[in-house]
């Protein structure tokens, strides 16, 4: 039987979350169109016939040396690269190679462990995906190259494929019906975190996080209290809304989420506080 630890890597934005949540079959990491979505260090687990891959997906590498969020997050992914047995580095062909991609790619390049080149975003037309050629001229550095589309779920098989043909013999390292390392707490503060970027674009950044402070069953209901934290009172006042609207519809997107992925009515208690040490706790 074959097991082990797979790391999705790559800049900001690529598609590991999503690459993530459709290898899996099930979506357990937030998504969105924002860089340094991903936090933590989140583990997806795939059972085939012939094993179990915990795939591992860690946040974007993103150049901003002024940011301490960033800094955090840059040493996080080098942790991740610390006993996995293969690594998959993702590269979105839209973008052209730059400083961030070289720094990325220069974390990974001098480990030994077999490595694997996905090409994401092969469902965009050719005229968008122009830097496709100059990905592929890193071929030599990799066991294989593959081209697919994480948000359309095309040719990831192969990947799957590939993936355990290269992974050690040894056993399941998470039981059968465990998919993540996540807790619940962790989960639901991540889909309303990711609420709240859909809802926004620029006007509130990165510099917000979600809190779940309880969890309880009430009768056939879930009641959830949580708090959104930013640094500012300004971000505070944009994040509510007027009248409370902006706040009201980020609990309408995260309630329906989680009621369809449960099967069970949800009462969501969100409020938003100020608290500049966020940071400090992630």
């Amino acid at each position: 039987m074959k097991s082990g630890f797979v790391a999705l890597i790559g800049r900001s934005n690529v598609g590991k979350s999503t690459l993530l949540n459709t290898l899996v079959g099930t979506k357990i990491a937030a998504t969105s169109f924002r860089a340094q979505m991903t936090r933590h260090i989140i583990h997806g687990v795939l059972n085939t016939p012939e094993g179990q891959a915990i795939f591992v997906d860690t946040p974007g590498v993103f150049k901003d040396r002024k940011n301490p969020l960033t800094a955090k997050l840059t040493n996080k992914v080098k942790e991740a690269l610390t006993g996995v047995d293969v690594l998959v580095y993702v590269v979105d062909p839209t973008r052209e190679i730059g400083d961030e991609e070289r720094a990325t790619y220069g974390m990974i390049r001098h480990l030994e462990m077999p490595k694997i080149l996905v090409i994401n975003k092969s469902d965009l037309p050719e005229e968008e995906r122009k830097h496709e050629e100059e990905y592929k001229n890193w071929a030599e550095d990799f066991k294989t190259v593959l081209n697919l589309s994480a948000l359309r779920g095309s040719h990831i098989q192969p990947l799957r494929d590939k993936v355990m043909s290269l992974l050690p013999e040894g056993e399941k390292l998470y039981p059968a019906d465990q998919l993540t390392n996540l807790d619940h707490y962790f989960w639901v503060a991540e889909i309303i975190r990711e609420k709240v970027f859909s809802v926004f674009d620029k006007e509130v950044p990165y510099s917000i996080t979600v809190e779940v402070d309880n969890m309880e069953e009430k009768n056939d209901i879930t009641v959830i209290s949580a708090r959104i934290l930013t640094n500012a009172e300004r971000y505070k006042k944009i994040i509510i809304g007027r009248n409370g609207q902006r706040i009201k519809e980020i609990g309408k997107m995260a309630r329906r989420e989680l009621e369809q992925a449960i099967n069970k009515k949800i009462y969501l208690e969100l409020e938003v506080e100020v608290d500049p040490h966020w940071v400090e706790r992630v």
